[in-house]
């Protein structure tokens, strides 16, 4: 997250405003919720989880072991069965 310069974003009375509640610290505006993503859906990495963690119960189907996919996959026997057994 890059820091702005309030006077270069908000118009000069409301940075006066906020200059009475705050002035040379940081301010951090969260996002809307409604506009908030989750953790992942930025980047893609919450699809690409789920596409390996598809695979993982598609092999396991197939008859791979548990212990096999952990080492294949370098996770855990525990996560492994996380990712098996979660809905």
């Amino acid at each position: 997250m890059r820091y702005k310069n309030a006077n270069a974003v908000l118009p000069e009375g409301l940075v006066r405003e906020l200059q009475e509640y705050i002035q040379g610290g940081y301010l951090y505006v969260p996002v809307e919720r409604s506009r908030q993503k989750r953790w992942g859906e930025v980047s893609g990495y919450r699809e690409e989880l789920q596409q390996r963690n598809d695979k993982i119960k598609e092999e396991y189907r197939g008859g791979s072991a548990i212990e096999v996919l952990a080492d294949r996959y370098g996770l855990s026997v525990y996560a492994i069965r996380k990712i098996l057994y979660q809905r």
